[in-house]
């Protein structure tokens, strides 16, 4: 309303059905829809095992986070978010997910928010991942720029302004006077979330998309579990798959985009070498 946004620029060539969605639907969880599926480990274990034996260190997450990261540099509209009525593009791709220094009870999590530009080889992703993990665990000295943010509305505040304080930063977010300063340091300003539920031996489940800041995209893996599997032709057997649920704001694209979209996901996961090849570019949304 006051002025142009930092994370993102309107969307002007919409259909008249996606222009009145937001209003329709005026909040995320309002419009929240749950997929659930399975990946084969099999070809994601084959690429790890490969890698490993080139010296190079890679997990589930990476694969999913690298394969996440170039499907959204091939289509644009899951890189959109909603905000006061208006479906704006992101100019470039980013991802939030929580670490945890141990696995044991106690142990305080941080969250970290990464840039892409969507060229990015699965490679140049893990080793971005990598660098900030180990950052904020092994590495870790104070608290990071986020932290420092909660830390500061939660001690400094009292606790009967709290409330006040956050609805002021939505007011301020809806009308695009939110300061730049938070918006970068906000883990809820973020083209996609993703929780790795399989590190705690647990299945996936369908998290929400948060009303505060522009999430659209929450992703969940899962413990690997035996499923029956048809290969070979005819053959029947258990194989093992990762659990994958997805929370999706619906407003900014419509279902067969996003159906397209998570066939082409699962393309990626089943061959992860492929994302090894750079991207000249990455498409750019409509005007």
């Amino acid at each position: 309303m006051f002025g142009k946004r930092p994370d993102g620029r309107v969307i002007r060539d919409l259909e008249p059905m996606q222009k009145i969605m937001p209003y329709i639907m005026k909040t995320r969880t309002d419009s929240m829809n749950m997929y659930e599926d399975t990946f084969a480990c099999k070809p994601m274990d084959a690429y790890i095992k490969a890698k490993e034996a080139e010296g190079i260190k890679l997990g589930y997450m990476h694969i999913i986070i690298a394969a996440i990261v170039r499907l959204i540099a091939l289509r644009p509209q899951l890189n959109r978010f909603v905000m006061n009525g208006k479906i704006y593009a992101r100019p470039k791709i980013w991802v939030s997910f929580v670490v945890h220094p141990t696995l044991q009870d106690g142990s305080v999590g941080t969250t970290i928010k990464l840039c892409f530009e969507g060229t990015e080889t699965i490679l140049e992703v893990a080793e971005k991942i990598n660098e900030a993990i180990e950052k904020e665990t092994t590495k870790r000295v104070g608290e990071n720029g986020t932290d420092k943010l909660l830390r500061t509305l939660m001690n400094r505040i009292p606790g009967p302004f709290i409330k006040l304080v956050i609805n002021t930063l939505m007011w301020m977010d809806k009308h695009n006077i939110l300061p730049k300063a938070i918006i970068e340091l906000s883990p809820f300003h973020t083209s996609f979330f993703v929780t790795n539920l399989k590190s705690l031996g647990i299945n996936h489940v369908f998290h929400h998309v948060y009303n505060f800041g522009t999430t659209g995209l929450f992703f969940a893996m899962g413990k690997e579990q035996r499923i029956a599997s048809v290969h070979h032709g005819d053959q029947i057997s258990p194989q093992k798959h990762m659990g994958f649920g997805m929370v999706s704001d619906e407003r900014f694209c419509d279902g067969l985009y996003f159906a397209l979209s998570l066939r082409q996901l699962r393309k990626f996961m089943q061959n992860p070498a492929c994302l090894e090849k750079p991207l000249d570019a990455k498409v750019e949304d409509s005007i």
